[in-house]
């Protein structure tokens, strides 16, 4: 079996060992992975303020060259378990870009300027805050380059707002601590138990259950990482992921089978429900938040886990959402080939071959009486940008991995070629034995045919 071009005999070669070859795949993995960002540039900032329709054009992608890495790694509980840190690594790839993000700008959501009023509307800091909004110029759309607002830049306002509400982090990027750091501890199983539990996640930043959401059910942390999976998949399986980056557990299920790189997979998608509304999927009551607090079908509500910042996540161009977000903003054009996600896995070997994960970041936006700088923009799910993280197994790996299918494929075979050769053997004895014989009796002189005894 070959776990990420790794060969190892049997399924019990699928578990993190300590200096296996599994282990160092599983630590350091060799195929980097690619991140896309494509923003959503506003092109009517003042008619949105008066309660027109946005309309937006997409700018993208700015490629990122993604590294990841496991650190702080520990055998826990007999090799039953293992705990590792894994931090990412982002390299810009200009020649996969559409221009440079040091010098392009985006007109977009100001989402300091959002959290801050919604911080301070019904408390007594609202009148000075709009006073300082007023002084810094701050207006609910504003323009910053790509890497100011992938990777941060520190604003007036925040730093103002830092001062009376310490929780504030002054510097604001959608990704600024992504960059050479890590997600949190993670503690998973090894499979040295069961092979079914192959890198299975048990705990992450120390618990093993999340806390935002208002179900045990959707608080629950299950499947993998999404970069490891369990040998022997069958096509009736649910695959669980879970994912920091939607705060919360997924899951896919089979779609078709697939071959990448020569290599046969099967193809797991999302299905539509997992982000339904709770009148199509009633499970979903949980990610209501506040509680009962319910967005309409392919919209998720992090704001909880944001650290307050009003952040809706979807598919990208709103795929498999209400028609309302879609029409609620002119530019979006949601597609099945360029807006899904999913993962293309060997069933055999549970090795992951290809995979594309696709998310888009979006901002509740409405009108706040308290603050003429929201004008009267519609209440509406704001798109800001979305991102496709996508990952091939190398070649190398690959070519290794159709092998090990290749002489797995033999000695499966082997019972049912000594079978064949079993019934061929016996039909030839049996024709070697009695057919030539009778021809050989009806040969020879008439005199030698006659009886013994005439008469």
């Amino acid at each position: 079996m070959v776990i990420g071009g790794i060969v190892v005999s049997n399924i019990q070669g699928a578990v993190l060992r300590n200096s296996s070859e599994i282990f160092q795949f599983w630590e350091n993995p060799p195929s980097p992975l690619l991140l896309q960002v494509y923003f959503f540039n506003l092109t009517n900032p003042l008619e949105v303020l008066q309660g027109e329709i946005p309309i937006v054009r997409e700018i993208g992608p700015y490629t990122y060259r993604e590294q990841k890495w496991r650190e702080d790694v520990h055998i826990l509980e007999n090799g039953s378990k293992v705990s590792s840190f894994q931090p990412t690594s982002y390299f810009f790839e200009r020649e996969m870009s559409v221009g440079d993000p040091e010098v392009d700008q985006i007109r977009t959501v100001n989402i300091p300027a959002l959290v801050a009023m919604n911080l301070v509307r019904t408390t007594p800091f609202r009148l000075p805050a709009e006073v300082l909004l007023t002084i810094y110029h701050e207006n609910l759309f504003a323009m910053h380059t790509v890497q100011e607002l992938l990777w941060g830049y520190t604003d007036k306002f925040l730093q103002m707002v830092h001062k009376f509400f310490p929780t504030v982090d002054p510097v604001f990027g959608y990704l600024k601590k992504a960059n050479g750091t890590d997600d949190g501890e993670y503690v998973m199983l090894s499979g040295e138990n069961n092979y079914l539990d192959f890198t299975r996640i048990i705990e992450w930043k120390g618990k093993n259950k999340l806390d935002w959401w208002t179900t045990p059910s959707s608080n629950m942390i299950n499947g993998t990482d999404g970069g490891t999976f369990h040998p022997l998949i069958s096509k009736d399986e649910t695959i669980y992921i879970f994912s920091s980056d939607f705060c919360r557990s997924v899951y896919l299920n089979f779609e078709k089978e697939v071959t990448i790189l020569g290599v046969p997979t099967y193809r797991f998608v999302p299905p539509p429900k997992i982000f339904a509304n709770v009148s199509v999927n009633p499970d979903n009551i949980g990610f209501c938040v506040p509680a009962g607090n319910c967005m309409g079908s392919g919209i998720l509500n992090v704001t909880a886990c944001k650290q307050g910042a009003p952040i809706l996540l979807s598919l990208p161009h709103f795929y498999q959402s209400e028609d309302k977000y879609i029409q609620a903003v002119d530019g979006m054009h949601p597609n099945k080939e360029y807006h899904e996600t999913f993962l293309d896995i060997n069933p055999l070997t549970g090795v992951l071959v290809q995979a594309v994960k696709r998310m888009q970041i979006n901002v509740f936006v409405e009108t706040l009486p308290e603050f003429f700088q929201t004008g009267n923009i519609r209440t509406m799910a704001y798109p800001v940008m979305y991102v496709n993280e996508s990952y091939v197994l190398d070649r190398e790996s690959a070519e290794k991995l159709k092998i090990a299918l290749l002489e797995s494929s033999l000695a499966k075979a082997v019972p049912f070629i000594i079978l064949a050769l079993g019934i061929i053997c016996g039909a030839v004895f049996l024709a070697v034995t009695y057919w030539p014989r009778g021809k050989k009796e009806e040969q020879g002189t008439v005199d030698e045919r006659a009886p013994l005894i005439r008469t």
